[in-house]
């Protein structure tokens, strides 16, 4: 007698507890790889801007035509355009009010600036933690609908007349799929969040370069 060892007929073989596994780590794993795919275009549209924009911040342009560009929406409002508007503004808001302390003017501007850094790491890493759970969970969620189809394996083995390795094979190679579909959702969250926060890393030292570098044009400013 074979037996119908297919994909298709191990899944619709398998118990109702192995079943809803196998279904709750099919749908993390389409929500994990919608996420990455979102992530992997935020994070590239984030390194593009960034490049940009400091290519016109240094292209010798004064700050004032710069802001009024980015205020305008010309150039977006996030990622290092972001941090330079709200540092400028606050710059200029606390020179029109006849401030005559440089280094208050210029403490002021960099709370700003850190405050407008702060928001955008946070956009940067919003779903990360998710990918992170998903990579650390899956494989145990995956093992728990393994072991609940082998256990209903060898209970239904042991009332068996006959125990045979065809007769428990099915079942077993039922709940492994469990453990696959659990791997298969964790492996690509691991890799993926791993390079994304590296890459967030890279893009938060990059802000924070520019912050203090924007601080000291805008200190040589306050003293003239």
């Amino acid at each position: 007698m074979n037996t119908d060892l297919s994909l298709y007929h191990m899944i619709a073989g398998a118990s109702p507890v192995v079943q809803l596994v196998m279904l709750l780590l099919f749908i993390v794993s389409l929500v994990s790889w919608a996420m990455i795919g979102r992530k992997y275009l935020d994070i590239r549209s984030a390194r593009k801007a960034a490049n940009d924009f400091e290519a016109r911040f240094w292209s010798g342009n004064k700050l004032s035509d710069l802001y009024e560009q980015i205020s305008m929406g010309r150039y977006g409002t996030h990622g290092m355009a972001a941090i330079f508007e709200s540092g400028f503004r606050e710059y200029v808001r606390l020179r029109k009010r006849g401030n005559s302390d440089p280094q208050f003017v210029l403490q002021g501007a960099q709370r700003t600036m850190r405050v407008a850094l702060n928001r955008e790491i946070d956009v940067l890493d919003a779903n990360l933690p998710f990918l992170a759970t998903v990579g650390s969970t899956s494989p145990y969620v995956g093992l728990f609908g393994t072991v609940w189809g082998i256990m209903n394996s060898f209970r239904s083995l042991g009332n068996a007349q006959q125990a045979t390795l065809a007769s428990v094979a099915p079942g077993i190679a039922e709940a492994l799929i469990a453990t696959a579909m659990g791997l298969f959702a964790a492996i690509p969250a691991v890799i993926t969040y791993n390079r994304f926060s590296h890459e967030v890393e890279r893009l938060e030292s990059r802000y924070e370069a520019f912050a203090e570098e924007f601080s000291t044009i805008l200190q040589r400013q306050a003293h003239e």
